[in-house]
């Protein structure tokens, strides 16, 4: 019977760490696989790590990672990952809202289509507000547009792996991961796995809209060189509306004088539209070049500061 690992990032999540471990105990009792639980602790400021070392006192099964800082939650997964060591891996957030009780349903959904990843598909997405869900529609779909991958939509990082998967996903040197990304980039086969998603627990959400926007754009620019090109289109466009007005100011000086004098509008008009192309090209050129210092630099995705049953 093949080992199975729970791997849980949590951050501030005091409130529903406790409730996550005791649903999560409860599935994994159930199960004839040899089991355990991995929580990475991303820099909590609150009682999570407490709680935390305290859980794993009372059971060998859990083991726990502690960051030296908060360095995010796909660092966090990744974490995770690269720790674990069992033949299986499941991947979900510590606030409930992927329901533990799914687990032994998608062990066997993985053993009857002999797959390496069962991903979770949202049917339905509860306690989330409307803004959330249309961004995050349009988003998934933007982004498979621009990519030369193709990922599934209304996906998380709720899945289930098997030891390939973490085997080569640990071979990936990047250092901002785009985790449900790469899953899909890596191939192998992988199968979906429909769920109504709840609401959270307890506590707040840890992504708000600034965290989302720059984890869209690790997406976005991470997988797509589309939008280079859609910067070098610009060019082109400009250049052509250029010409054309070039033609018309000709077309004036010869067969309408006079009538250029009081142009004033036209030209703050192309002045502004020729700088927000070039703005927009620089701006595109500038993430890209900064995912590049990023990667360059070498630094650690992240520090562990303590690691409990290990």
């Amino acid at each position: 019977m093949k080992s199975l690992s729970i791997i849980v990032p949590c951050y501030n999540e005091e409130k529903v760490i406790q409730e996550s471990y005791k649903r999560l105990k409860q599935v994994l009792d159930t199960l004839s696989n040899r089991s355990e639980i991995i929580f990475i602790d991303d820099g909590s400021v609150d009682k999570t790590a407490l709680m935390l070392a305290n859980i794993a006192a009372s059971s060998p099964q859990v083991k726990v990672l502690s960051f030296s800082r908060n360095f995010g939650h796909q660092k966090a997964v990744t974490a995770g990952i690269n720790y674990c060591t069992s033949d299986l891996a499941v991947i979900m957030d510590a606030d409930l809202q992927d329901p533990p009780e799914l687990i032994p349903r998608m062990l066997l959904a993985m053993q009857a289509e002999s797959a390496n990843v069962v991903y979770g598909v949202r049917k339905k997405r509860s306690g989330e507000n409307w803004f959330k869900l249309f961004t995050a529609k349009i988003f998934y779909r933007l982004l498979n547009r621009l990519s030369d991958v193709k990922f599934p939509v209304d996906t998380g990082d709720f899945r289930l792996i098997d030891r390939k998967v973490i085997d080569q996903f640990n071979h990936l040197p990047e250092k901002n991961k785009y985790i449900r990304g790469l899953m899909s980039w890596m191939g192998f086969k992988q199968v979906p796995f429909y769920y109504e998603r709840e609401a959270r627990f307890a506590g707040e959400t840890k992504y708000p809209f600034r965290k989302m926007l720059k984890f869209a754009m690790i997406g976005l620019f991470y997988f797509s060189k589309k939008p280079l090109n859609l910067a070098t289109s610009l060019g082109f466009a400009s250049i052509g509306l250029g010409l054309l007005y070039l033609l018309w100011i000709l077309f004036c000086m010869i067969f309408l004088r006079g009538y250029i004098v009081t142009g004033w509008t036209s030209t703050v008009m192309l002045i502004v539209f020729f700088g927000g192309v070039q703005l927009l090209t620089i701006g595109v050129l500038g993430k890209y070049i900064g995912n590049l210092f990023d990667e360059a630099k070498g630094r650690p995705e992240y520090i562990v500061s303590e690691k409990i049953n290990f």
